[in-house]
């Protein structure tokens, strides 16, 4: 990792310790809330993983802080600016693509704005988010193979496109040259059902 993502790696182990101990829960409770294994966890809190999307996902789900609060600063101020550059990458292609979030709202509804980077053949897949979250995404550059589900659209520049992502759902690019969209979630009730005890639902 370069030192740009190991400063992020330690910022978001020391971030979700934090929290984790917040709450008195142990290493194998928030495992069980979350289904990511101790020893992910353990890495996760050391600093020294690489967590994929759909772990850090997860790790914010059940501590009911939404996926902005594990990787940015505490906000203080009522405006916030992130300059070009210094989103957090959180998702990096075999091809060299990237999943940046740009900025995102604090708990309970979480709104997050991401910039993706798909070179040739790269793909993202995630699981169903919570029950409620929607996904809206514009392609910027090239075409993006979106499916939801069973639901398969290839969309071209300008093209736009809605959906529940409480789903199983992916973003490919089957072409030859880079594609770029844009990339909205929202995910209402961020820590609704958080208690002093993890989920056992």
């Amino acid at each position: 990792m370069d030192n740009r993502a190991n400063e992020l790696s330690a910022a978001i182990g020391g971030k979700v310790r934090g929290e984790r101990q917040s709450r008195k829960w142990t290493l194998d409770q928030l495992a069980e809330a979350t289904g990511v294994s101790r020893r992910m966890l353990i890495n996760v809190e050391q600093g020294s993983a690489n967590p994929s999307v759909t772990t850090l996902l997860r790790i914010s789900d059940a501590l009911g802080i939404g996926l902005q609060a594990l990787v940015a600063v505490p906000q203080t101020k009522r405006v916030k600016v992130v300059r070009s550059g210094e989103g957090a990458a959180l998702w990096t292609g075999p091809g060299g693509g990237r999943g940046v979030l740009l900025a995102g709202t604090t708990p309970p509804d979480v709104l997050e704005l991401w910039d993706w980077t798909l070179a040739p053949g790269d793909r993202h897949d995630s699981e169903a988010h919570v029950p409620g979250t929607k996904e809206i995404l514009q392609v910027r550059e090239g075409s993006v193979t979106v499916q939801v589900a069973d639901q398969v659209e290839v969309l071209a520049v300008g093209d736009a496109i809605s959906f529940a992502s409480d789903v199983t759902h992916s973003y490919a690019n089957d072409s030859d040259e880079p594609a770029r969209f844009a990339l909205t979630v929202f995910e209402p009730g961020v820590g609704a059902s958080t208690t002093a005890e993890p989920s056992h639902d």
